[in-house]
Parts: C-alpha cells; sequence; structure tokens
C-alpha cells in the first residue's frame, strides 16, 4: 500500500512539475517545442542562490508570490533555487538571521542573484528604512556587488513605486538608480504577476541570460504589449461603447472602463493573457479599470485614477483632429493623443452604423 501511495505521490509530482515547466515555457512566449529544454534546466541539480532583500514596501509583492502554485512557493524554494535570505519566509530572526546574510554573501559571492522587493530611501543618507541597524542603501550597496544579476521585483523596486510619489519626503528610487554595474532586470506591478517572476527566474536557469529586455529593462515576453491591444473589453472600444458609471447597464454589460479612468491603453503588462490567482481574473475583468501600476511614477502620471487621460471627456463627432491636438500636448503626448483618436473613432463609428440602420 505505501509503496502504491508512495508511486502515486511521484506521478503526481512529476505531472505538476511537467505543468508547471509547459505553463512558465508559455508565459515566456517559447513554442512547445521548448518545453524539454525548460524541464531539464528546472531539474537541474545545482539550485542557484538568491539573497532577497525587503525594503520600502508592502510585501504584497511576496505575497502575491505565495499564492501561486504553478511552481507553488515549496517547489520554487526547495527544488528550483536556493533561498538564502528572505526576512518573510526564512525561520531565522534578529541577530541570526543578518548573520545569514552576511554568510550568504561570502559564501555565494558573484554567483547569487540578488532580488529587491521595495524602494530605497536616499535622503538624510537613507535613515528612513533600516534593517539590523543598516539602512537599506548600505544593505543594497554591500549586497549588489557580490551578485551575478539584480531582479527588481515589484514597481516598488523597479521605479520608486508609492513612496516615490510626489512629492517623495525620504528620496526613494528604484534598484536602477543605485546599482549601475550589474546586470538587472525590472519586474513591475503592484504586486507583479507570480508567473512573471517566475517565468523570468526559468529563463535565467534555462538560458543563463536575461530574456529581452524593453527601454525600462523590462522582460518584454511580460510587458512588451499594451494591455489595451489584449484586453476583452477591447471590441467594446472599437465600437464606442463605454461605461459611463460604476454600476450602469454598460458596466452590467462588460463595456469598455476607459471613460471611468482605465489607463490600459498607456500601459504595457500581460494582466489580460497571464491573469492573476488561478482562478482567471484580473481588475479589468472584475469591473475595476487599470491605474497603469507597471509603468513608472505611475502614482502621479495616472492619477486621477477614474478619470481617463488626459482629463477629457471621450471626443464625439467631428471633433477628432481638434481633441487629438489639445491631447497631444499632454505628458503623455502621442500614446494619449493615439488613444483619444481611436475611442472617437469608435464613437463615431457607432453613430455611423446607428445612421445607417435608421435610414
Amino acid at each position: 500500500m505505501s509503496r502504491l501511495l508512495a508511486h502515486g505521490l511521484m506521478k503526481l509530482r512529476r505531472r505538476d512539475f511537467l505543468k508547471a515547466a509547459t505553463i512558465a515555457t508559455a508565459a515566456m512566449g517559447l513554442p512547445a517545442s521548448m518545453v524539454d529544454k525548460v524541464a531539464a534546466a528546472l531539474k537541474a541539480p545545482e539550485r542557484p542562490p538568491v539573497i532577497w532583500l525587503h525594503f520600502m514596501e508592502c510585501t504584497g509583492c511576496t505575497e502575491s508570490l505565495l499564492r501561486a502554485s504553478h511552481p507553488d512557493v515549496a517547489t520554487l524554494i526547495l527544488d528550483l533555487i536556493s533561498l538564502e535570505y528572505h526576512e518573510t519566509l526564512m525561520a531565522a530572526a534578529g541577530k541570526q538571521a543578518e548573520e545569514n546574510l552576511k554568510h550568504a554573501v561570502e559564501k555565494y559571492r558573484n554567483r547569487y542573484i540578488c532580488v529587491v522587493e521595495g524602494g530605497i530611501p536616499t535622503k538624510d543618507d537613507g535613515v528612513y528604512c533600516k534593517i539590523g541597524g543598516r539602512t537599506a542603501l548600505e544593505i543594497l550597496k554591500d549586497v549588489a556587488p557580490g551578485a551575478s544579476a539584480i531582479i527588481a521585483i515589484g514597481t516598488c523596486a523597479s521605479f520608486g513605486g508609492v513612496q516615490a510619489a510626489s512629492p517623495n519626503p525620504t528620496g526613494a528610487v528604484g534598484v536602477q538608480d543605485i546599482v549601475k554595474d550589474k546586470p538587472l532586470i525590472n519586474v513591475p506591478g503592484c504586486p507583479p504577476n507570480p508567473y512573471n517572476f517566475l517565468s523570468t527566474v526559468v529563463y535565467l536557469l534555462t538560458f543563463k541570460k536575461f530574456p529581452e529586455l524593453d527601454r525600462l529593462r523590462r522582460p518584454k515576453f511580460a510587458y512588451g504589449r499594451r494591455i489595451h491591444d489584449q484586453c476583452e473589453r477591447r471590441p467594446h472600444f472599437d465600437e464606442g461603447r463605454f461605461v459611463e458609471q460604476f454600476g450602469d447597464e454598460g458596466h452590467r454589460q462588460g463595456y469598455c472602463l476607459y471613460k471611468m479612468g482605465c489607463k490600459g491603453p498607456a500601459t504595457y503588462a500581460n494582466c489580460p493573457v497571464q491573469r492573476f490567482c488561478d482562478v482567471g481574473t484580473w481588475p479589468v475583468g472584475s469591473g475595476h479599470g487599470c491605474i497603469g501600476c507597471t509603468e513608472p511614477d505611475f502614482w502621479d502620471n495616472m492619477t486621477p485614477f477614474y478619470q481617463h487621460l488626459p482629463g477629457e471627456e471621450v471626443p464625439a463627432g467631428g471633433g477628432i483632429i481638434r481633441q487629438a491636438e489639445r491631447i497631444g500636448k499632454f505628458a503623455l503626448g502621442a500614446a494619449a493623443a493615439g488613444i483619444a483618436v481611436h475611442a472617437a473613432a469608435g464613437v463615431i463609428k457607432k453613430a455611423t452604423t446607428k445612421e445607417e440602420k435608421e435610414e
């Protein structure tokens, strides 16, 4: 009986393992033929050491990761990587925890991956975030030089996040503003989809290099297209069908949330495709507009969150060119102008179709 049970558990584990490899391969935009190569990399006996630093943040990135299931966190920690330091997940605390960090930096120098979660305060010598008597700035400058690569997880670590919003009293910045001489990749989001992070790690393990990055150092497989281009509400946008207020008939029918402030047309991420929580949900699908959380300075550039960029009404009739020119002067320039023109085109198309039917 025990032998049959063990065999069943091994079979289940193998199935879950292949599922994880398949999901990661798909998330990276690789063909199905690469699944075996990814699986082989995941089964490699030598697990890369990882030092995970927490700075100014809400721990939401780790919380999101804890809810991933393909692979789950246990598989990630026990099978794929060797997690040497992580304040939230490790058993050690206090002096013992800080000794673990020091030991890991020395033992695995030039071999470990440094993952950073949270922004780094720089004002007043960084006194606004301290761990074990040392500032976040001091810890990062001590750990980063020995890393083989750095992954900034979440918008706080990538671009400064909420604490960097105006007037930024602590002088918070992202990792890339401090570390200039190490391979660095940003996986932004508030929080990011855990599979974007896991797929980045898997890509590193499989190909021993970073995936192709955009100009903001984000992996293109996850941040290469606008949310607007992949959104299930896009047909409503094209036809000029918009939610006018939360709870109205258009909202119940799943119409476009652009008028309610959705920043999908100006935001690059794979949320509509990858989705969250293993149940196929994401904010726009649940009826709330995108707030642009994967973009730099989104707390300032994307507000007000419940007004569409750039704070003007969607044009109708013959006002397309005039409205586009006015919008084009806004900070997001051409992107916002294109959004307005596209929205207007949808409104006009809807009006024209209605007139044709009446005739």
